[in-house]
């Protein structure tokens, strides 16, 4: 028994501690207290605390996201931590810009009921995902203000994404009452990239200036991803945050590739967070550290810090932003992000 007994004391050293009731907690006591117990539990609560060690270690963050999370109301968590720089880059799917701007220029979406029946809601020109609504004529509204901001770019001239995502968010800055992705990050001078753009809802607005105006509007697809892979060459270190889909990181895991055009290794990202909906089994939701991983996170560096939340982001964020409200604070005050220059059509990078 005594020899059994020291095998296993080797890995039977911190117990699980069941999660207390203290009214008088803030959200990110609450996740402090949550660090002692188990499965998702102690992973949201890793979620925090690994975006304050990046917080602390100067690192480039980038923020992926994809699916429905605007219509599901994160859209002013999402922008309150780009106006306070808890991230740098934006990797965000065309869905979600497109829904961004729908919000952003002041349309809603709606909460549905179960007792809605989706013949009368198609009727009624009401789309539905879900227990989400959105009006559908509202939408064509947002494909007629996309056309109207290319039919002021120059014809003869091509844009890359980010430079085109860069001008849509100066152009809602002027007329929005409140701020959103797009704007936060014109406003805090964060660059945002879209993989899928030609696959989304941003595509629409681009085609109905086309089809009814005979205007289009060019892209050079390969400058946005040397920009992604200059950013992640001249980074110190780097970390990723993935809301959604393991796919929202592909466009970045992509550009570290890229690195092999001027010789430089990939050295991998020292820091992960996923919160996502995608199946995994549970194996793959422990800190264990193998090949499995890569698939959430891309390449990760030796002795890499992740956080892997199997949750609706629509759940996880607001717990996580509400916390790092109350505990980002001292760790911003010291931090050396990086700045970028918007200043014509190749962006300026200067990373400490």
């Amino acid at each position: 028994m005594m020899q059994r007994k020291t095998k296993v004391s080797k890995y039977l050293t911190v117990p699980i501690q069941p999660i207390p009731i203290d009214r008088d907690r803030s959200v990110a006591g609450l996740l402090e207290k949550m660090e002692s117990a188990g499965f998702g539990a102690k992973q949201l609560a890793e979620a925090h605390r690994v975006w304050l060690d990046m917080l602390d270690d100067n690192t480039t963050i980038y923020l992926c996201g994809s699916g429905n999370i605007i219509p599901a109301g994160m859209r002013r968590l999402i922008a309150y931590v780009i106006k306070n720089r808890f991230v740098d880059v934006l990797i965000m799917s065309g869905k979600v810009l497109y829904h961004d701007i729908h919000e952003t220029l002041g349309r809603n979406h709606y909460q549905a009921h179960p007792s809605m029946l989706d013949e009368e809601l198609e009727a009624a020109e009401i789309y539905r995902v879900g227990n989400v609504l959105a009006n559908l004529e509202e939408y064509q509204e947002v494909d007629e203000w996309i056309g109207s901001v290319i039919n002021q770019l120059e014809q003869n001239k091509s844009y890359t994404i980010r430079e085109f995502l860069h001008i849509l968010g100066r152009e809602l800055s002027e007329i929005a009452n409140e701020d959103g992705i797009l704007t936060s990050a014109f406003k805090s001078r964060v660059p945002v990239y879209c993989p899928d753009l030609i696959g989304s809802e941003l595509a629409i607005g681009i085609s109905r200036l086309r089809f009814e105006k005979k205007i289009q509007i060019s892209f050079d697809l390969s400058q946005d991803l040397i920009e992604l892979m200059m950013i992640g060459q001249r980074s110190r270190s780097s970390g990723l945050i993935v809301l959604g889909s393991m796919n929202s990181q592909e466009m970045l895991a992509v550009a570290d590739f890229c690195s092999y055009l001027n010789r430089i290794n990939i050295r991998g990202h020292k820091y992960g967070i996923s919160i996502i909906t995608d199946p995994l089994p549970l194996d793959v939701r422990t800190p264990s550290i193998n090949g499995s991983y890569k698939d959430i996170f891309g390449k990760l560096a030796k002795g890499a810090l992740t956080a892997y939340v199997h949750c609706d982001p629509s759940i996880a964020l607001p717990l996580i932003v509400t916390a790092m409200s109350q505990t980002a604070a001292k760790y911003m005050k010291g931090r050396k992000r990086p700045t970028f220059t918007f200043t014509g059509r190749e962006l300026g990078i200067d990373v400490p």
